[in-house]
C-alpha cells in the first residue's frame, strides 16, 4: 500500500471509533509514558494538540502541567514548524486546517521553545510498522523539526489500528526511539 491508501484506511478507522474508545485507549497510552523514565525525569515536554480523533493530549498536557513540567506545543510558520511553551489552553487559537496553535501574535503571552533540547517530544502520525517507521500527515513539519533539534526523547503515539506491517518510508523520514500504543511500547 502507498502512503495516500494508508492514510484513507487510518481515517476511515478513526472517524469510526468512538469518543469513548478513542478517550479511553488515550488515557491508556500515556499511562505506559508517564510511568516511564523518560517522562518522570523530563523538565519539559513538547507535544501536539490532537484533531480530529487522533490521540487526545488535553489530559496528557494538564498532568504534564501538575507534575510541573512545561508544556510547548507546535505552530506551523510557513514551511516550518516551531514549539511555544503555554501554560493554560487559553493561549491556543485556531490555526493551519483548522488545529489549536498557541497564540504568538502577541508578545509576552508565550514563549518560543526551540532552544529546549532535552525536552521529551511527544510525536503524531497517521501510520506506523513495527521498526517505527512513520507516515505523517505530508507536510513534513516533524521530521524536518528532527532533524534539526537531534537531541529530544522521541515517543510516537499511536491506535493499534494504526500499526501495519510495514509501512512506506524515504531516507529523510526519521523514526522516533519509541512508538506507544494503548498494548505496548515498541522501541
Amino acid at each position: 500500500m502507498d502512503k495516500k491508501e494508508l492514510r484513507k484506511i487510518v481515517f476511515s478507522r478513526r472517524r469510526e471509533a468512538s469518543d469513548e474508545e478513542v478517550k479511553e485507549k488515550s488515557r491508556a497510552i500515556f499511562e505506559q509514558i508517564m510511568r516511564n523514565d523518560h517522562y518522570r525525569n523530563a523538565s519539559s515536554v513538547f507535544c501536539y494538540i490532537d484533531h480530529k480523533h487522533e490521540v487526545m493530549t488535553r489530559e496528557f498536557i494538564e498532568q504534564c502541567w501538575r507534575d510541573g513540567k512545561k508544556v510547548a506545543v507546535p505552530k506551523v510558520n510557513g514551511k516550518i514548524m516551531n514549539f511555544y511553551y503555554i501554560e493554560y489552553f487559553g493561549q491556543l487559537e485556531p490555526g493551519v486546517m483548522g488545529i489549536l496553535e498557541p497564540v504568538t501574535h502577541c508578545p509576552g503571552i508565550v514563549q518560543n521553545a526551540d532552544h529546549d533540547e532535552g525536552a521529551l517530544f511527544i510525536i503524531p502520525g497517521v501510520a506506523f510498522d513495527g521498526e517505527r517507521h512513520r507516515i505523517g500527515y505530508g507536510g513534513g513539519y516533524y521530521d524536518k523539526y528532527q532533524a534539526e533539534h537531534t537531541r529530544h526523547t522521541t515517543m510516537a503515539v499511536a491506535f493499534e489500528f494504526q500499526v501495519f506491517d510495514a509501512v512506506p518510508f524515504d531516507a529523510y523520514d526519521i523514526c522516533p526511539r519509541y512508538l506507544v500504543t494503548e498494548n505496548r511500547i515498541i522501541q
